[in-house]
């Protein structure tokens, strides 16, 4: 709806003066309080393109939209509105006692219910009638308001909650068509081979999950890739490790936590002698030479190691289109040298070979070792102008730590500097740390939690709870994983990107504040309701008038404003608007089953209040599906 009210408005300037603005839209506000309006418009940041006081843009704003409006009687329903309670605002839950008088009077309910039938039909498509006189976009306009710089819009109420109840009926509810014919190329979660898949590393496989929804649902082609840490220095020091303190054996019955344990001792026992790292490099060296022996030994810790990762990314139900790691573009790296001699851009610097990029303020980009190996920001480079190359990406996303800053604006900058302008298009998403108890995660230091362990131990917790609180359900099993595995998600994901996280168990099973067992608990009490009520309520037989009062409009309104959140989480690139909508949709809808009777309310009431039940449950699905997360049927 902000885009329609943004449209108007940029129509509106345009004709008072002659002055064409674009994205208005973007700060158009909702007010906290529904009585400075639906949406606000804040003229302070028009001020100065339009060279006019924003208190006299405001006023002329009014009056030209008062003109197109046109209506008095628009205006009074709009007064009529206000402060108008709920019909009937008992709690559902204080009226468990007379359950057993749920069914009196079905037949008069019934009876009542076809009589209303004709009215009802007054339905949701309501504001298509009797406006074909107006402009389609102030017909959804009651009245305005100037208020200190502030344009406040009111809406019709009836003819707003017919559309958005409409519209977010449907099946594509929240989608676009933004991404059209373009790709987006993301990497993340990308874990080191031999390396525990922490629960550090739960937050770019997480956070870069949800963003592959949300730009999926906007449309656009995504190719979903996992730059596995394949290559480097550390794969010498592994070897030298397993060679020294384990064994085959220990190896295939230990997998990653083996290998592991022996790097940790490497780390510590290089401290002591310098010659273990010698040995290790010299194993790399092999490596790059193509030994047999050494590639061997790479290839069975790789082996290992996506055979765990699977079994994480299968709890996670995430799948990827590439593997591709560090490896793959080994032999790519050459090429990108040569490139760079031919542009005069590779310069030695201690042996090394560099780009310098001290005209950009930053130390220059690392090529290639002294020994002429390459190093990740050399098979970064490739990396990107080989998916450009197969993908013809129209954006391309780096999920990873806020550490990695500086790596990834040498790597921007270096292909900038070859002459690539599609580099403008490639962006650093940063993310925060995560910490248990407080303390960083580190390998080397051994004090690692596995992301697996995380995830089952979230399970057990909630089907404990399942046991506790409702040992009848069925499926509890599978109700118990979507819980759990939803709780670890969703802790995440309400977060910040940029923002630390530290993680408890008693935020992320809190089955009361703001969590995903909240949002799902209230998804299937709407599901719940539904299943008593017993039958389907017909979309042409809902009546708008009926949902007319506050606690409802307000919960309409919500609704009203998904698309625009799957928008702006994605355009941010911050799925923690998109998780907070889904809690404050869920607070919303709680308030609204406290105060407004569904199953014992009159008819018409009961029609329209259940269709709007039905589609706030369809919106949390959606919304959470958006951030990895399911919903159960029944908790």
């Amino acid at each position: 709806m902000k885009e329609i009210i943004g449209e108007l408005l940029e129509k509106e300037i345009n004709k008072l003066y002659g002055v064409s603005l674009e994205g208005v839209r973007k700060i158009i506000e909702i007010p906290a309080d529904g009585k400075m309006g639906d949406f606000s418009l804040p003229c302070f940041q028009l001020a100065k393109q339009l060279k006019k006081n924003p208190k006299l843009i405001a006023e002329e704003l009014k009056e030209r939209l008062s003109e197109d409006i046109g209506s008095e009687g628009k205006e009074c329903e709009s007064k009529e509105n206000k402060g108008k309670e709920c019909e009937g605002k008992e709690s559902e839950s204080k009226q468990s006692k007379g359950k057993d008088n749920e069914g009196k009077d079905n037949e008069d309910k019934e009876s009542k219910r076809k009589e209303n039938e004709s009215k009802d039909r007054d339905s949701i498509d309501k504001e298509s009638k009797g406006q074909e006189n107006k402009d389609k976009e102030t017909e959804y306009i009651s009245k305005v308001e100037a208020v200190n710089g502030y344009l406040n819009i009111f809406m019709n109420r009836e003819i707003f909650i017919g559309k958005i109840l409409r519209e977010a009926s449907g099946k594509e509810y929240g989608s676009a068509d933004t991404g059209k014919g373009k790709t987006i190329c993301m990497d993340y979660s990308s874990p080191n081979i031999a390396k525990n898949f922490h629960v550090g590393h739960l937050r770019t496989t997480i956070i870069g999950n949800s963003l592959y929804k949300l730009y999926s649902k906007l449309g656009y082609s995504v190719v979903r890739i996992n730059h596995l840490g394949d290559w480097g220095t550390q794969f010498g020091k592994q070897i030298v490790a397993y060679k020294n303190w384990s064994s085959k054996e220990q190896v295939e019955e230990g997998g990653i936590a083996e290998l592991l344990r022996v790097y940790i001792i490497f780390d510590r026992e290089a401290e002591k002698n310098p010659a273990l790292q010698e040995e290790a490099r010299a194993w790399f060296a092999k490596m790059e030479q193509g030994d047999e022996e050494a590639l061997i030994l790479w290839k069975w810790f790789k082996e290992i190691s996506l055979k765990e990762f699977e079994r994480v990314y299968k709890l996670l139900n995430i799948e990827f289109d590439s593997y591709c790691g560090e490896s793959f573009y080994m032999d790519k790296v050459p090429a990108l040298v040569e490139e760079l001699k031919e542009k005069r851009l590779l310069e030695e610097s201690d042996g090394a070979g560099i780009i310098k990029l001290d005209d950009y303020h930053m130390p220059p980009c690392l090529i290639t070792k002294k020994d002429g190996s390459s190093i990740y920001h050399s098979r970064d480079i490739a990396a990107a102008l080989y998916r450009k190359e197969t993908y013809d990406f129209s954006q391309c996303l780096y999920i990873t730590g806020a550490e990695q800053k500086l790596h990834f604006a040498q790597i921007f900058k270096a292909l900038e500097v070859m002459g690539y302008e599609w580099a403008e298009y490639m962006h650093h998403i940063p993310y925060g740390l995560v910490s248990m108890g407080g303390e960083k995660l580190s390998t080397r230091k051994g004090n690692v939690i596995y992301a697996e362990d995380i995830l089952k131990e979230a399970v057990s917790l909630a089907l404990t709870a399942i046991e506790e609180k409702n040992p009848n359900i069925t499926e509890k099993e599978e109700t118990a994983k979507k819980i759990g595995i939803g709780a670890v998600i969703y802790h995440d994901l309400a977060n910040q990107l940029i923002k630390d996280v530290s993680f408890r168990w008693e935020e992320v099973l809190n089955f009361d504040g703001m969590s995903a067992p909240y949002i799902q608990y209230t998804y299937a009490r709407a599901g719940s309701i539904l299943r008593k009520i017993g039958r389907e309520i017909e979309e042409q037989k809902v009546n708008t008038e009926y949902l007319k009062d506050d606690t409802s409009y307000e919960l309409v309104k919500l609704v009203g404003q998904y698309p625009e959140v799957v928008r702006e989480a994605a355009e941010k690139y911050e799925p923690s608007i998109l998780a907070r909508y889904a809690y404050s949709l869920a607070v919303q809808f709680n308030k609204f089953y406290q105060e407004c009777r569904i199953l014992t309310a009159e008819a018409g009431y009961q029609e329209a209040r259940a269709f709007l039940c039905k589609v706030v449950q369809k919106t949390i699905k959606d919304a959470m599906s958006l951030l990895g997360i399911e919903c159960p049927e029944e908790m």
